[in-house]
């Protein structure tokens, strides 16, 4: 996988962002993949070998988590056990 570096990533964002409500770049989620609270405007995009682009944890290439595993802080999320719960 190739890095992507994006020069306007709201512009991104709001363009490639595939589900309903699409967050501020300054909000901040936990990803799920390293449990790390993150803000979403520093993403990371890396491109496939076919070409397909994806946003990832700004803790890429060392946490493999996309957008999808991007939780709200409201969230409880217990990585031993694999249940989610809300506050």
């Amino acid at each position: 996988m190739e890095e992507v570096f994006i020069v306007d990533k709201q512009k991104y964002l709001d363009e490639n962002y595939p589900f309903e409500g699409i967050p501020d770049l300054n909000d901040k989620k936990r990803c799920i993949h390293c449990d790390q609270i993150i803000t979403v405007g520093d993403y990371k995009v890396f491109k496939d070998e076919e070409g397909d682009e994806f946003i990832y944890c700004p803790n890429a290439p060392d946490c493999n988590g996309t957008l999808i595993d991007w939780i709200d802080l409201d969230i409880n999320w217990f990585l031993s056990t694999d249940i989610c719960f809300i506050k």
